[in-house]
């Protein structure tokens, strides 16, 4: 894509990343890539706001050159240090030596450590402004949205706001910048669900402390790091992050979230009759496969949702391995106080319902049932499931 204008003297020059098969080499982006969004101010003083990735520098530069001569720049804003928006500031320093980073005192800090950045460096304060000409940038302190030296930028004249990772998602743009273009939006937001439960979620309570610092802020236009520009109704996807970082507090949605794993079958056969007499109790379900999909995927689900049905068998003698990794990820995510069951299949022995029971209480799950079956499901198994069934459907409908 080409360098997009968004204001008057203020244009997008991101670039799209259709390359990397992993975004922080953990969440699987190959399939729907990840854009990587940096923006030139153009006025007496020249701002560059966010860089890019190294991966991206050279691409990345010849966009910039299109739009300002860089020797030219007078400031660099760092938003955010993770290498994704830093990657390319080796390389950029080199060709506009004169410039001034701008950044929180810890961003002084990374930088230093990063890339050896010690010198032209100036610290900005949470409040602080700065007169570049006909506009007047603020920066507001956002610590742990998802690092700690995070902050946003906001040009006060065009009510634009530059927050980096904050109301970010996945998704490289499809030939289009803005909500207003976009054809499909509810795609855009169940990737930008995934990406802060992926990557936001852990500091849910800081993300919503930053959404209420920003709140009476006047907004036409949110411009973050990845994703979507949003100028026809920012207020979507600020609601949307607000929704998100509210469900830690346990305003969840009366809803389940069934994972199952299975070796050879028989947890699986015990799962599809659980998640039918559940389904049959009215309650809405997500079911996933673990064997075949990634935990990125099925984390937005578990944070939503107040029910977790765990299907797993033993595998030498301990809770199935692909189980166990989906639910040390949600731990990492502070996925907690959630309704839960566990159920599944064992041979010759077995502690994961002892590793269950400890989780649920370190996670304080409120563990409905907890139930193994030897090998093979019998009638006796599948005779348990209705009663529990309603059981578990009434407390996911009752927790609060």
């Amino acid at each position: 894509m080409q360098p997009r204008r968004i204001a008057d003297d203020i244009y997008w020059v991101g670039i799209n990343d259709r390359q990397s098969d992993l975004f922080e080499g953990l969440w699987p982006i190959k399939e729907h890539g990840v854009s990587i969004n940096s923006y030139v101010l153009l006025d007496e003083k020249n701002v560059i706001v966010d860089l890019s990735c190294e991966l991206m520098s050279e691409r990345y530069i010849h966009k910039l050159k299109e739009v300002v001569d860089l020797e030219k720049v007078d400031y660099i804003i760092l938003n955010h240090m993770e290498p994704d928006h830093t990657g390319a500031l080796p390389e950029i320093r080199a060709q506009v030596p004169n410039a001034v980073f701008l950044g929180t005192a810890k961003a002084c800090e990374i930088a230093a450590n990063f890339y050896d950045l010690r010198d032209n460096f100036r610290v900005v304060e949470d409040g602080e402004e700065l007169k570049i000409g006909k506009r007047t940038l603020r920066f507001y302190s956002i610590p742990f949205v998802h690092w700690p030296e995070t902050m946003a930028t906001y040009a006060v004249e065009d009510q634009i706001l530059f927050p980096c990772d904050a109301f970010g998602g996945y998704g490289a743009l499809p030939g289009i910048l803005f909500d207003d273009q976009c054809a499909d939006l509810a795609f855009m937001e169940s990737e930008a669900m995934r990406y802060y439960v992926n990557i936001v979620g852990t500091h849910s309570s800081n993300a919503k402390k930053a959404i209420e610092k920003l709140r009476p802020v006047p907004l036409k236009t949110i411009a973050p790091s990845h994703g979507l520009v949003w100028r026809k109704n920012p207020e979507r996807i600020y609601e949307l992050y607000s929704k998100l970082s509210n469900y830690p507090d346990g305003k969840r949605e009366k809803a389940a979230t069934l994972i199952f794993g299975s070796m050879y079958g028989n947890t699986r056969t015990f799962a599809e009759a659980v998640m039918q007499a559940v389904a049959e109790e009215g309650l809405p379900m997500e079911v996933f496969d673990v064997n075949t999909i990634h935990a990125s995927y099925i984390l937005p689900s578990l944070w939503k949702n107040e029910g977790v049905i765990v299907c797993a068998p033993t595998y030498e003698g301990a809770l199935f391995p692909i189980m166990t990794n989906v639910l040390n990820i949600a731990k990492v995510k502070k996925v907690q106080k959630r309704t839960a069951a566990y159920f599944g299949s064992y041979a010759w022995g077995s502690m994961a319902k002892k590793q269950i029971e400890t989780y649920c209480t370190e996670q304080k799950w409120n563990l409905i049932e907890n139930y193994q079956f030897f090998g093979k499901p019998k009638a006796a198994d599948f005779e348990m499931i209705p009663a529990f069934a309603k059981k578990f459907a009434d407390a996911v409908r009752m927790a609060s």
